[in-house]
């Protein structure tokens, strides 16, 4: 029996597309499963909701789903109490980053003092420097 090229063209398509699914289905299959974002913010309780504020951010910013999946954990262990805010904090410290150094840098400007003496020179100075051009 001879077998029509045209046949055994089509077969060997239909092969093809049979892997390219397969394969699709392996890759989603390896695909980080996506975590979903917790909505328990709890307004009225000023604690938590400043702690859900930070989750938040922190969670936007984050790209890793085990890191996700970790905040997540956090979160729902304070909404039910079992954890308190410090311990919230201690464990989500690793994904918030470094603070900016503005953040520490003590809230005062460093002001430079000097005698009203000195200052009158150097204001004389220079004014006379300005005046001739110098």
């Amino acid at each position: 029996m001879t077998e029509d090229p045209k046949t055994s063209d089509d077969q060997t398509e239909a092969n093809e597309q049979t892997e390219q699914t397969d394969s699709a289905e392996q890759t989603e299959q390896t695909a980080e499963p996506v975590v979903e974002k917790q909505m328990i913010d709890k307004p009225s309780d000023f604690r938590f909701h400043a702690a859900y504020i930070v989750y938040s951010d922190i969670w936007d910013r984050t790209q890793s789903s085990d890191d996700k999946q970790k905040l997540n954990e956090a979160i729902t262990m304070l909404a039910e109490d079992k954890i308190d805010c410090e311990t919230f904090y201690r464990q989500i410290g690793q994904y918030r980053g470094h603070a900016g150094p503005d953040q520490f840098s003590g809230g005062r400007a460093f002001i430079e003092t000097q005698r009203k003496r000195d200052w009158r020179r150097r204001e004389e100075r220079d004014s006379r420097n300005k005046r001739h051009g110098r």
